[in-house]
C-alpha cells in the first residue's frame, strides 16, 4: 500500500536522476582527500627534492668561494691550507683537489690512480681550458646513482698556478629524496584508505538522520500522525525537527478539527433539513387553510433555512479568508450608523423571544476598516451574546471613545456563565465551542470567533475578551478613531 501511496505522490511530477546524501558527502569528502594527497605528493616529489639539491648545490658553492678566497691568500701557509681542506673535506662530505697546469695533484697528498688521475684532469681541463684568476666552472659528472656536482676555480697553491676542485656527490641526495617519496606514496594510499572510511563514515553520519526524517515525512504523508521526529546533534537538524514536529501537531489538529466540523455541520444541517421538511408536510397535510398555523409553520421553515444559509455561510467566509482571496478594502465610514444598522438585524429576537439588548452607544463615532468584514465580525460577537447569554436573555453593547488610546471600543457583554481560563485559551480557534457554558441549544459550526480573529488579525486591531465565571463574559474590539470621511470620499486601499 505505501508504494502504491509513493506512486501516486510521485505521479506527474517530473522526474530527475537524484543521488543520496551520503553518496554525495562522500564523494566531496573523498576528493578532497585525494586533493590534499596529491598536493603533498607533488611539494614532494618536486619542491622538496630539487630545493634539497638546490640547497646542497648552493652550499658548495660557498665553500668554493670561501676556500678560494682562502688558498689564494699569500699569507698563510701551505701547512695552515692543508688543514683547513681536510676541515672542509672531513666535514662537509666533500673531496677537494689542487691539481697544477701540468696535471700534478698537488692536493691531497696521496696516491691517485693514474687512470683516476686522467680521468679527472680531463674533466677539470675541458670545463676550464685556461687559466684565469676570477674564472669558475661548475658541471655534473656521471648520472644516475653516480652523479657528481664538480666546482672549479683557479688558485695559487705553493707560489704555483692551480685548479681547486670541489666535488660533491649528489646521487646520495637522489637516493634519499627517492626513498622519501616511495615512503609518501605507501603513506599517501594508506591516508586515502583511511580519508574513505572516515570520509564515508561520515557522510552517513550526516545523511542517517535526514533519511530518518524523509521516512517519517512519508508516513505523515499516509495518515500516520503517531510518527517522531527525533532531534540530533545537528543545530540544522535538530531545528527542522522541531519545525516538523510543530507541524504534525498542526496538521493533526486541523485533521481533528475538519472531523469535528464534518460532524457538527452533518448534525446542524441534518435537524433544520428535517425540520423545513416536516413543517412542510404540516402545511400540505394540515394548516394549509389555517392562516395562523399556516404563517406560525412557515416562520419556521423560514428560521431553519436562515439557519442552514448562516452555516453555508460561515464555512465559506473561513474558506475565502484563509485562501487570501478576501483583501481589504478599508474606507473611513460611520461605525455609531453602521452598528445600529447590524442591531436592527437582532430585533425579531426581541420581538419574538424575549431578548432584551441594551445599548450605549456614542454618536458619530468614525473609523476606517474594511466595512464589509467589520460587520462580519460585530455580528458574529453579537450572536455569540446571544447564544451564550444566561436566562434573563439579556445582551449589553456599547460603543466608547477611548481617549487614552485614541480608539473608539466596541463591546459586548451577556450574562451567562461565563468562560474558565483554560477554555478561553482556545475559543478563537476553528471549529471550537463551549460545550457546557450556555444554556440553551447553540446554532453555529463554532466558526464565528475563528472569522472574527482572522479578520482583526488582517486589520492588525487590538481585541479579546474577559469573564468571570457566573457573571457573563465580555468581548472587545479597539477601533482606530477618526474625525470625520475625508474629502476625497473615505477610500484608502
Amino acid at each position: 500500500m505505501k508504494s502504491d501511496n509513493s506512486s501516486v505522490r510521485t505521479k506527474g511530477r517530473k522526474k530527475f536522476r537524484c543521488i543520496r546524501t551520503n553518496v554525495i558527502l562522500w564523494r566531496y569528502f573523498a576528493l578532497f582527500a585525494v586533493g590534499i594527497i596529491l598536493l603533498v605528493a607533488v611539494v614532494c616529489y618536486t619542491v622538496l627534492g630539487n630545493s634539497l639539491i638546490a640547497q646542497q648545490i648552493k652550499r658548495v658553492e660557498e665553500i668554493g668561494v670561501e676556500l678560494t678566497d682562502f688558498v689564494n691568500d699569500p699569507r698563510i701557509s701551505d701547512e695552515i691550507k692543508e688543514a683547513r681542506l681536510n676541515e672542509y673535506a672531513l666535514y662537509d662530505n666533500v673531496t677537494v683537489f689542487v691539481i697544477s697546469e701540468d696535471g700534478i695533484i698537488l692536493y691531497p697528498q696521496m696516491f691517485v690512480a693514474p687512470d683516476r688521475l686522467g680521468d679527472i684532469t680531463e674533466e677539470v681541463n675541458e670545463n676550464m681550458p685556461e687559466w684565469n684568476e676570477d674564472a669558475v666552472a661548475e658541471y655534473n659528472t656521471g648520472d644516475g646513482d653516480s652523479m657528481t656536482y664538480n666546482y672549479v676555480s683557479c688558485v695559487r697553491f705553493g707560489g704555483t698556478r692551480a685548479m681547486l676542485l670541489i666535488r660533491y656527490p649528489i646521487s646520495p641526495i637522489a637516493y634519499s629524496i627517492k626513498q622519501t617519496q616511495l615512503y609518501v606514496i605507501l603513506i599517501s594510499l594508506c591516508v586515502l584508505v583511511v580519508a574513505f572510511v572516515i570520509s564515508y563514515s561520515l557522510a552517513e553520519r550526516i545523511s542517517r538522520p535526514i533519511r530518518d526524517l524523509s521516512d517519517n515525512v512519508s508516513k505523515l504523508a499516509d495518515g500516520d500522525f503517531s510518527v517522531q521526529f527525533t532531534s540530533t546533534d545537528y543545530a540544522e537538524v535538530a531545528t527542522l525537527s522541531d519545525n516538523l514536529n510543530y507541524m504534525r501537531d498542526e496538521i493533526k489538529k486541523s485533521d481533528d478539527f475538519q472531523k469535528e466540523l464534518l460532524a457538527n455541520v452533518t448534525h446542524d444541517l441534518k435537524t433544520p433539513l428535517t425540520m423545513i421538511k416536516a413543517y412542510a408536510s404540516m402545511i400540505q397535510e394540515i394548516s394549509g387553510d389555517n392562516p395562523e398555523k399556516r404563517n406560525k409553520h412557515l416562520s419556521v421553515i423560514i428560521e431553519e433555512s436562515d439557519r442552514l444559509t448562516g452555516l453555508v455561510n460561515d464555512i465559506l467566509i473561513t474558506s475565502k479568508i484563509r485562501s487570501g482571496l478576501g483583501q481589504l478594502n478599508k474606507k473611513v465610514f460611520n461605525l455609531t450608523e453602521f452598528l445600529y444598522g447590524i442591531i436592527a438585524k437582532f430585533g425579531y429576537l426581541q420581538e419574538t423571544q424575549g431578548y432584551k439588548i441594551m445599548v450605549d452607544v456614542d454618536p458619530n463615532m468614525y473609523t476606517l476598516a474594511d466595512d464589509e468584514k467589520v460587520g462580519q465580525v460585530i455580528y458574529n460577537l453579537i450572536s455569540n451574546a446571544v447564544n451564550y447569554t444566561g436566562e434573563d436573555k439579556t445582551i449589553y453593547i456599547s460603543l466608547k471613545y477611548v481617549a487614552e488610546t485614541n480608539c473608539t471600543r466596541f463591546s459586548v457583554r451577556d450574562t451567562g456563565k461565563g468562560i474558565d481560563e483554560e477554555e478561553r485559551q482556545h475559543i478563537w480557534e476553528r471549529y471550537y465551542r463551549s460545550k457546557d457554558s450556555h444554556t440553551r441549544p447553540v446554532k453555529g459550526t463554532g466558526l464565528g470567533l475563528n472569522i472574527v480573529k482572522i479578520i482583526l488579525d488582517a486589520h492588525a486591531f487590538n481585541f479579546g475578551v474577559s469573564s468571570e465565571e457566573g457573571k457573563g463574559s465580555t468581548f472587545f474590539v479597539d477601533f482606530p478613531s477618526v474625525s470625520s470621511i475625508p474629502e476625497d470620499g473615505g477610500k484608502d486601499q
